[in-house]
Parts: C-alpha cells; structure tokens; sequence
C-alpha cells in the first residue's frame, strides 16, 4: 500500500497513514490540486528558500567562529567559562527551530509575507545590535534572542512554503532549498575569521548583517505558498493531536536526539584542533570544510529518497552519522585525521537536516504543515539548546579531554537511527518497502 501512494497519486496528494480503530494504516484526505513539482514559479520559491537558508540556518553552522572569538583574549566577555559563554550559541541554535511552534500557526493563516518581511527587519537588527554589545547580557540577548527569534520566522516561512510546491520531488527540492545553508557556512566563517583581524569584531558583525539584508530581500519579493490563507481559531490541540499518530511522535522524538549532537562537531571542532596542535590558520577551515563537503550530502540524499523511501534513507543516514562520529572523531588527533573527519561528517550529516521537514510533510495534511511542521522544530529546538551545555560540562568533568564529548556525540546519532525506526515500524511494519 506504501509504495503504491507514492508511485501512484493522479492528482498529486499528499497522503500520509494514520492509525485506525483496528490498527491499519488509514490515509488521510488531503487538498486534493495538484502539485506542480516544478515549473518557473516553483523554482523561484526554491531560489528564495535557498537565500533564506543561506542567511539563518548558514549563521548557525557559523557558530564555532563566535565560539571562538567569545573565548579569545580580545573578545570583552572572555572572563566567562566556554561552557557559559555556549549559551549565546545554543539559544541561537535553539531558538531557529524553537519559534516554529508559533510562527507555523501564523503561516497556516497568513501565509509567509508578513514573516518574511518582520523576520528579515528584526534578524538584521539583531545582528546590528551583537556588533555593539559589550556585557554578556548584551550578547545573549542580541544574538541568542533577537537574531534567533526573527530568523525563525524566515526559516519556517521557508520550510513551510516549499512543501506546498513539490510532492514527488519533495526531498529533492529541500536538498537544494538546505544546501544554501552550507554554502553560508562554507562563505561566512571564512570571511569572518579574515575580516575579524583586519576591521574588528564589530565591524564584521555589520559587514555579515548587510549581506544578510540583500539575500533576504531576495527571499522576501519571491518566496509564496500555493495555498490560500485560511485565518483560523487557536486550538492547543492542533499542537498535541499528532502525538496520538506514533509515526509523528517517533519522528519528533528522533529529530530531538539528532540535534542532541548536531551542532557538537560545529561548536567544538576548532577547539578540539586547536587543543590538538593544529595550527590556527587551518582551523578556521574546518568549519567551511563541513559546510563544504553538505552540499552535496543535502541535495544527493534527496534525490535517493523521493527514490527508495524517505524513511529509509534517514534510518540509514542517521547510523552511518553515528559510525564516523565514533570511528574517526574519537580517535582522530593528527590533522589529517580532523580534516578526514571534517568532510566525511559534512557529508553524511547534512542529509538529515533537509530529510527531516520531508518526513514530518509525508505523514502530514499538506493544510496543516505549519503547526505540524513547527511543533517538530520546536522538540528537536531543545536538542541544539542542551546538546552544547551538556556537552561542556562533560568536557569540564574529563579535565578538557574530548573523549567524552566525542561519545556522547556519536551516541545521538544511533538514538536518532533507533527512534527513525520505530517510526518507520508503524506505519508499514518491517516490510521492505519504499517508505
């Protein structure tokens, strides 16, 4: 049955399966146009996605370089411990996905304009505010709480839209859509580590928040849902009733533990190479390194799953992300070995990200992405919040030896590979099916 309602679907709907009264796998009415799967129209919805994907998500694969600077003798708050001075960074991290439980609902009603709009004002403003801040609070609450919360409402207003354009190609289009992300991560920790000794913290700080205005007026004038708007009554339900479909709930639970040990590699890995006796100037080429070798990681997986199954490729993703995590971090010391691990991590991880959205849309009515979608982000949120400060003080506890970091890192990931499982498990069994 699984594999028929995704080869077969006349009129292109998204039909995910939900539990019956007896147990069976029931599909769910959706809208019932067609979905255009390409066209000039779409692609330029995916091009304004990939703009506003390059601006928030790739600031966050960003987040070691401010680990880094936040630690340096030169940085004004560097008398705080890194497990402290990790909280800027996490709420960052944290509070993209988090505000999805909010901006989700507004975009079931409204649509994307007005996220777009405020969104893009309020994250330039905030970065604005990070190049002026001098005490902690300033910072946390500039970057961890301005920056991350506008830039929540473009990513989810991104995320939501596309899904509203693709249904064959779906995984595809957020494999394109995401690797605008890694190529912000590949462009800005390199330009910032240069520009950070030449003009300053602050000036640089600036120089990123006006790259970020132009790209994301790019996103502003081209991204739209196909659907209309349909204002609404809030009902919490709409927020819990997908826990009661196991699939759901088990995607949500896998999507926390994953971010549970995501952003480590991001957050420590300069660290790590430092604290290894790699010279200075070739860490600051890790991160672009990782931001690298994802972009095709986030587009071919894509390609593979709308093939063989989405559910399939995730469970296999998220076990080979735990094998290299404990196979190559864990003993790697030398700086081939950092570098080995660097792109090889990049390139499998990244898959993941742009897979998620596409699983919760599979099992989801396309009329209600926003909350479903945003409820999701809001779980896996609190996995990015507290993977980097458990993280750190497993790190203050071994005397700063990464062992235990490394290990707890790699363990994410099988956890994530189990709960995919049990997803997987309810809504076709252990039958060898696209899924």
């Amino acid at each position: 049955m699984v594999q028929e309602q995704h080869e077969s679907h006349p009129v292109a709907q998204d039909i995910p399966c939900t539990p019956t009264e007896n147990g069976a796998n029931a599909p769910v009415k959706q809208h019932n146009e067609p979905f255009p799967e390409g066209g000039i129209q779409a692609w330029t919805v995916v091009f304004g996605c990939w703009c506003g994907m390059f601006c928030t998500f790739g600031l966050v694969n960003c987040i070691g370089v401010f680990e880094e600077y936040y630690t340096s003798q030169s940085s004004p708050i560097s008398n705080y411990s890194e497990g402290v001075i990790s909280w800027i960074t996490s709420l960052q991290a944290w509070g993209l996905p988090f505000d999805g439980i909010v901006f989700g609902r507004v975009f079931d009603c409204y649509g994307p304009r007005w996220l777009l709009l405020l969104g893009s004002i309020g994250y330039v403003f905030g970065l604005m505010m990070v190049s002026v801040s001098r005490n902690y609070y300033q910072f946390l609450l500039s970057q961890g709480v301005v920056a991350a919360f506008s830039s929540s409402a473009v990513f989810n207003a991104c995320t939501s839209s596309i899904v509203t354009w693709f249904f064959d190609k779906r995984a595809y289009a957020f494999g394109v859509m995401v690797s605008g992300s890694s190529l912000g991560g590949v462009i800005m920790p390199i330009m910032m580590s240069r520009l950070i000794p030449r003009i300053g913290f602050p000036w640089t700080v600036r120089a990123v928040a006006f790259m970020i205005l132009g790209l994301l007026s790019i996103t502003t004038v081209t991204v739209r849902s196909r659907l209309p708007t349909q204002p609404k009554p809030f009902t919490f339900k709409n927020y819990i009733r997908g826990f009661r479909e196991p699939a759901y709930a088990w995607t949500c639970i896998a999507s926390f533990v994953f971010y549970l040990g995501l952003f480590l590699p991001f957050n420590y890995i300069i660290l790590q190479a430092k604290d290894a006796g790699m010279a200075s100037e070739m860490t600051h080429y890790l991160l672009p390194i990782i931001n690298a070798a994802s972009i095709p990681g986030r587009i071919l997986p894509g390609v593979l799953a709308d093939r063989v199954g989405r559910y399939n490729i995730a469970i296999v993703v998220a076990w080979i992300t735990g094998v290299i995590t404990l196979a190559l971090w864990i003993p790697g010391k030398s700086q081939s070995a950092i570098i080995a691990f660097a792109a090889v991590y990049g390139l499998i991880s990244g898959s993941l990200i742009s897979l998620t959205p596409t699983l919760i849309a599979q099992i989801s009515d396309v009329r209600q992405i926003g909350v479903r979608q945003g409820t999701c982000f809001t779980l896996q949120s609190f996995g990015a919040l507290l993977g980097s400060p458990i993280a750190g003080a497993i790190l203050a506890s071994q005397n700063g030896s990464y062992w235990g970091l490394k290990l707890f890192c790699g363990c994410a990931f099988f956890a994530a590979m189990i709960a995919f499982a049990f997803a997987r498990t309810t809504l076709v069994g252990l039958k060898v099916v696209k899924v």
